[in-house]
């Protein structure tokens, strides 16, 4: 009589391990930040860094330690708000639309703002030393004196200058669209009334002499006499 040989059965898996390996499978992934915008986002960082904590240094330094204040860091609500929307821009955009982060040239233009506004206001903060304030003057105080030399020779504003083009920069550099648009119409509205309220009290303290400086010098700002 023959024996048939039946074909051995392939051992099945435990209903636990196909679970647990179609599981691990399918789950949701978070995708990671492109590169492009990781560096984006630490040179970001490096440059709110560096730019608030010499602010305050160079207060420190010409006011002294006693008279200066948290203000020094020119930080406000509304300020940490739109540095946060930026950041959030920064981070949607990079994980949605990831294509955007990959433009390296209008990066490294916004690089170059930021440096370039970094420097202008510093020298615009040392050359008028003492008189140079954080917070516009109402009344007049005896280190008051009218800059005109240096670079204040070529602008009435420098700092001002230098700051919206740092601030516009940190968002080009994160090649940030929206932030880019607002941050330049913000800050351009915010220092065309500023700019007129503050010469109003230089003219009071300088008369004709800050007259005569604001007819031959520009403001510095585009469409800001």
């Amino acid at each position: 009589m023959r024996h048939l040989l039946l074909p051995a059965h392939r051992q099945a898996s435990p209903p636990t391990a196909l679970a647990l390996s179609h599981g691990a499978s399918s789950g949701p992934q978070i995708p990671a930040l492109p590169m492009a915008a990781r560096t984006q986002a630490w040179q970001f960082a490096a440059a709110l860094v560096f730019f608030h904590g010499s602010e305050y240094v160079l207060a420190a330094a010409f006011h002294g330690h006693r008279n200066v204040t948290a203000t020094s860091l020119l930080i406000s609500k509304q300020y940490v708000l739109a540095m946060s929307f930026a950041m959030l821009e920064h981070l949607t955009e990079g994980y949605l639309f990831p294509e955007l982060k990959g433009y390296q040239f209008v990066s490294n233009i916004g690089l170059l703002m930021v440096l370039v506004g970094e420097i202008i206001r510093k020298i615009a903060v040392v050359t008028a030393g003492r008189a140079f304030t954080h917070v516009i003057r109402i009344h007049y105080e005896d280190q008051h004196q009218l800059i005109t030399h240096g670079v204040y020779r070529f602008m009435r504003h420098p700092g001002y200058l230098g700051f919206l083009l740092w601030a516009v920069g940190t968002q080009l550099m994160l090649c940030n669209p929206v932030s880019t648009v607002a941050f330049a119409l913000v800050l351009w509205r915010f220092f065309s009334k500023r700019i007129p309220y503050e010469e109003f009290f230089l003219r009071q303290f300088f008369g004709d002499q800050y007259e005569e400086y604001a007819q031959n010098v520009h403001s510095g700002l585009p469409f800001i006499k």
